[in-house]
């Protein structure tokens, strides 16, 4: 009999990026992008099984070739978590693991401890990451997502905007920043996947915020690791610096 599942961890996996094409299929330091991804995910013990949902034969072919799963996911599916539901609607699981497929520097020290605080929160449906801002240049930029949560580690908005507001500049406030995958209470994903787009969400062009609008709790865990997600050519370079310089 299979041993069962409970976490199951979807790598999202499209190559029709308009900044990168093609960018599973990118080499960085002469291993494909989903590839590294892969590998990191694979070093979680908390993981139990691990698929590529991929509209793209080209990259089904690569992860299986080396041993990995693939699943081919419709076309049309508008986002990285609509994939993820549809390969989690066909794999029974309690929590399912949303792993950027264009993050290759995850790996188990982020993967576990959300994982974990699943378990120990049972009114969270959702998991994620927020590690301190250390550069304060970040709070300006709106592709860097900033954060606030509450003494329990609740979140309580996400924004594109530096929130909390300095108002003293003097004395500004620690910032926090969402980084890497999302861990997903599975039913909660489910239940995620059958609502609307919301007001906030639309304005932010933030997923998380859909869950907030609905009053769900999403945990927060800090961490002291940063991440990468691949987009332009420079990140390419700078994750390439990373493993030459053994940061990575």
């Amino acid at each position: 009999m299979p041993r069962k599942i409970e976490t199951l961890a979807v790598i999202p996996a499209r190559t029709a990026s308009t900044r990168l094409p093609e960018k599973p299929l990118l080499k960085l330091a002469g291993r494909e992008l989903v590839l590294r991804v892969l590998d990191g995910v694979r070093s979680s013990s908390e993981v139990d099984r691990v698929v590529v949902a991929t509209d793209d034969e080209r990259v089904a072919r690569l992860v299986e070739s080396e041993g990995g799963e693939a699943m081919m996911t419709p076309p049309e599916l508008p986002t990285g978590s609509d994939r993820v539901a549809f390969a989690a609607g066909r794999i029974e699981s309690r929590f399912v693991l949303n792993v950027q497929g264009d993050d290759p520097m995850v790996t188990k020290d982020v993967i576990d401890p959300m994982i974990e605080a699943l378990r120990g929160n049972p009114d969270a449906g959702l998991a994620v990451l927020v590690k301190k801002i250390d550069n304060l240049e970040e709070t300006e930029r709106p592709s860097i997502v900033k954060m606030v949560f509450d003494r329990d580690m609740r979140a309580l908005y996400f924004s594109r905007s530096p929130i909390p507001f300095a108002r003293d500049p003097k004395a500004p406030p620690d910032y926090f920043k969402h980084i890497g995958p999302y861990a997903w209470r599975r039913e909660a994903l489910f239940e995620f996947s059958s609502w609307a787009t919301t007001t906030l969400e639309k304005a932010e062009s933030l997923e998380m915020l859909r869950l907030l609008e609905h009053g769900r709790t999403i945990k927060c865990i800090l961490t002291e690791r940063d991440s990468i997600e691949i987009d332009t050519p420079e990140d390419v370079r700078q994750f390439e610096r990373y493993i030459e310089e053994g940061v990575f």
